[in-house]
């Protein structure tokens, strides 16, 4: 990591107090992941409700991603940091004060807020402390804050419900996001520029109209229904099954493969391009769902559990690093929200549509289906990621460079006419310092 050395003391503070904060964020988020489907079953509810209820995270997520990217683009990163860290402290509480499904379902809602500010804002305000050629790397090493966090998260969250029941395991979420919402107080935003391509006062989702985002936003969609499946059905699937597995590990062995993947890629896509690294991942999600389909021992779901964590560990922080390829610094926030949107409805559709889709066929059925899912946002993105499907395939094999990058050795000007982006101007001035150069 001597990639931080490099960098200037108000960067690394930040980064660092980022990096605390956002360990916080996902170990409370994710110490719920074994609980809160149980908590349902126990209220009453049927496999399909609880596929309603845990989708119902993605309202929150879809209705508030537009407004907390503008935000972050046109005033400030940190506040939306803070909403997102104050939502994750609330909610487990409002889970526990819950009298029925309903409400349960209407606080979950309210937690998908959490992501949708605290990952746009932790992202972008990633980048603009990032050298742009070392992008892939840092973002590579913050963004291990995911795993970290789902490695303590889920398993004391399990330990909590087990012995102590479900109360405790809620306030402990409730707490680690307290203390995050603290922490993140202390972030100093640096200055950046204020041209885009993308007026601020457009519609958000008009955006989609540009081809650099729009294949990527349909490829976390279908990326997002198979997460979604896996979410919200897998400790169902491990009871089911009869494997004597606590839930908790399941997660934390997404966790530990997702750490150790996270510290070779991200430094390998700066070097040889982001294309291959995002095939091999989606390859290997596929492979995941596979193993989840025939499943029956605690071996094979630990087994799962490392497939999804390396798919996921390379698949995020690259998508990330590369919508940040493809955008100036003044429009990050919307561009990286819009991304994120393919993958909210994604995990929002996910149990209510393959829960009613497997009704009478079991769990395993699901994951049936979120293989197939998985192998098909493998083919969107290596056939229509960089414009033609030419073009897309290079790209996603590491064989050519990404012709919407307006950074570095955008390819743009290499590759000869692309298909024209509807948001871009004719006439682009130099791209914009981000201000960790300062």
């Amino acid at each position: 990591m001597r990639v931080f050395g490099q960098l200037q003391p108000a960067q690394r503070r930040n980064l660092g107090i980022l990096f605390v904060a956002g360990l916080l964020f996902w170990a409370s988020l994710s110490s719920l992941l074994p609980t809160l489907p149980l908590y349902i079953r126990d209220a009453g509810g049927t496999s399909q409700q609880v596929g309603w209820v845990m989708g119902a995270f993605s309202i929150g997520l879809l209705a508030f991603r537009p407004a907390l990217g503008r935000l972050a683009d046109g005033h400030s990163r940190q506040i939306v940091l803070l909403i997102g860290m104050g939502v994750v402290g609330i909610a487990p509480i409002g889970y526990w004060l819950s009298d029925g499904i309903l409400w349960v379902a209407l606080v979950r809602a309210f937690h998908g807020i959490s992501i949708a500010a605290f990952a746009t804002a932790y992202v972008t305000l990633v980048v603009d402390f990032a050298p742009e050629e070392k992008r892939g790397e840092i973002l590579g090493y913050m963004s291990l804050v995911n795993p970290i966090g789902a490695a303590i998260g889920p398993a004391l969250g399990g330990l909590l419900q087990e012995f102590a029941g479900y109360g405790p395991s809620f306030f402990f979420s409730a707490l680690l996001g307290l203390v995050g919402f603290l922490c993140t107080q202390s972030v100093r935003e640096q200055r950046r520029g204020h041209w885009g391509s993308l007026p601020m006062d457009g519609a958000f989702w008009s955006l989609l109209g540009s081809p650099k985002v729009r294949s990527l936003a349909w490829v976390m969609f279908l990326v997002g229904l198979a997460f979604g499946t896996q979410t919200t059905f897998v400790a169902l699937l491990i009871q089911e099954a009869g494997a004597p597995l606590n839930p908790g590990l399941f997660y934390t062995s997404v966790a530990f493969a997702s750490f150790g993947v996270r510290l070779l890629t991200g430094r390998a896509s700066d070097r040889y391009g982001r294309g291959p690294f995002i095939s091999l991942s989606l390859v290997t999600y596929a492979l995941a769902m596979g193993i989840l389909i025939v499943a029956n021992s605690s071996g094979a779901f630990l087994a799962a559990g490392v497939a999804v964590g390396c798919g996921f560990g390379t698949l995020i922080p690259l998508i990330s690093a590369l919508v940040a390829d493809r955008s100036e610094p003044a429009e990050r926030g919307r561009l990286f929200s819009l991304v994120m949107c393919g993958f909210d409805l994604g995990i929002g559709l996910a149990g209510p549509l393959l829960g009613t889709l497997a009704a009478g066929t079991g769990y395993r059925a699901m994951f049936g289906y979120a293989a197939l899912l998985s192998l098909a946002s493998l083919g969107s993105f290596l056939f229509f990621s960089n414009g033609r499907p030419g073009d897309s395939l290079r790209f996603a094999l590491g064989l050519g460079p990404d012709s919407s990058s307006v950074h570095l050795e955008g390819g743009r000007n290499r590759l000869g006419s692309q298909e024209p982006d509807p948001l871009e101007p004719p006439d682009r001035p130099a791209p914009l310092e981000t201000g960790s150069r300062s």
